[in-house]
């Protein structure tokens, strides 16, 4: 089960839009994790440093590190390649300004970018709306990470999904190398291959989403939260890492680089951890069980609860610790959003209000989500709109000023 797309929205709420191919965090990537395989809820505490162990020599015999640990290298080397860009970034407009490439130029780029914004439009209307809000080169470039990611997310999820196998994972990984190569293989390619050419998009979180789909095809079962982190960064995490480069960050901003990064990362994960919890009944039908089993097997409950589908005492206590969780994310992401530019920050907030809902409505449907599917209602969305654009209009989080981004 996977879902995704730039900071937000699942494209499992939504129908196929191809039939060949088909777009989520631990709070902050530096907070410490406490009791993390034996306790039942992972206790996280929020600091402000970054991982003893993230900073080890490689000359010192490495432990086994935890997937945050992991995951927390590639936001260091994004939010690097950002500051590099800073740099150099009046060279490359003088030398975007005297070169062309006959695969994206003119009418056959904007047409390819035109076909990203009304897949955005039909798949995804809310989050296409709060993109309108953006400058055109960024809506178009969110436009293009989006279709690729929804794309990738098809190959496990669509109609095709059962006829999927891991040499056609691979072959999509080699496309994924030629775009940002320069050598797009469709429309849809091409504009992304351009959007990266532009903007400091490194291809790991990428190559990383087609990995969550590689475990998609090879795992239905998760031992600890550990390993459902990896998950979850995997297929949706992924996306805040790639969709931060193109929103941009506030020239206001005092945020660190890094600090914006791991609160995209945060809210990759809470939706990620929202759409397990609200479709536990579903992937129960299709054998698959997205929960920690150890947490499981803390609360009294087995595999064979799950499929039963029997909403007990248990199940609520459990079902409550795994909301907590969910919301400990999406806390930590709302910092980050006050720090993107203006222009970016409502879509992400609509989507962010959104998908908080889910899991009300889970406790309103007293934590069945084996035969009721938790959703927001056309009327508390469209509530939630105005919310989204009056927090989009405030200004960066003074709790996540220091230090200060170069």
């Amino acid at each position: 089960m996977s879902g995704v797309l730039p900071w937000v929205i699942c494209p499992k709420e939504n129908a196929s839009f191809a039939a060949t191919t088909s777009y989520s965090l631990v709070p902050k990537i530096r907070a410490q994790v406490r009791s993390h395989n034996s306790k039942g809820c992972s206790r996280l505490n929020f600091s402000s440093g970054v991982f003893a162990a993230a900073s080890l020599s490689s000359a010192v015999a490495n432990p086994p590190r935890s997937s945050v640990e992991k995951v927390y290298e590639v936001v260091l080397k994004q939010a690097a390649l950002v500051k590099e860009q800073k740099k150099e970034r009046a060279l490359d407009v003088r030398k975007e300004k005297g070169q062309t490439d006959s695969m994206t130029r003119g009418d056959l780029l904007n047409g390819a970018y035109n076909r990203c914004g009304e897949v955005c439009a039909e798949y995804a209307k809310t989050f296409y709306l709060g993109t309108l809000l953006m400058t055109p080169e960024r809506r178009r470039a969110v436009w293009a990470i989006y279709v690729w990611c929804r794309r990738t997310d098809e190959l496990v999820d669509g109609p095709n999904a059962s006829h999927i196998t891991p040499k056609a994972l691979d072959r999509w990984e080699q496309r994924l190398n030629e775009l940002f190569e320069g050598r797009p293989y469709d429309m849809y390619d091409a504009a992304l291959s351009n959007t990266v050419s532009k903007y400091p998009v490194d291809i790991q979180p990428f190559k990383d989403m087609i990995e969550g789909m590689r475990m998609d095809l090879k795992k239905s079962r998760y031992k600890d939260f550990d390993e459902l982190y990896l998950y979850c960064y995997y297929v949706a995490g992924t996306v805040g890492l790639m969709s931060v480069p193109v929103m941009g960050i506030a020239p206001e901003s005092k945020a660190s680089t890094e600090s914006v990064y791991n609160a995209a990362l945060a809210l990759g994960i809470a939706n990620q951890l929202t759409n397990i919890l609200r479709d536990v009944g579903e992937d129960a039908r299709r054998g698959r069980i997205y929960l920690p089993q150890d947490e499981l097997a803390q609360a009294g409950l087995s595999d064979e609860d799950i499929f039963n589908g029997k909403v007990t005492d248990k199940w609520r206590s459990f079902m409550k610790v795994q909301i907590k969780r969910a919301r400990m994310f999406f806390d930590e992401a709302e910092k980050g959003v006050a720090e993107l530019n203006d222009a970016s920050r409502w879509p992400v907030w609509a989507s962010l209000l959104l998908y908080k809902q889910i899991l009300d409505s889970i406790e309103a449907n007293d934590y069945d989500n084996f035969s009721k599917r938790a959703y927001v209602g056309k009327t508390k969305k469209f509530a939630s709109l105005p919310v989204a654009y009056g927090r989009a209009l405030m200004g960066g989080s003074s709790k996540f000023a220091k230090p200060a981004r170069s």
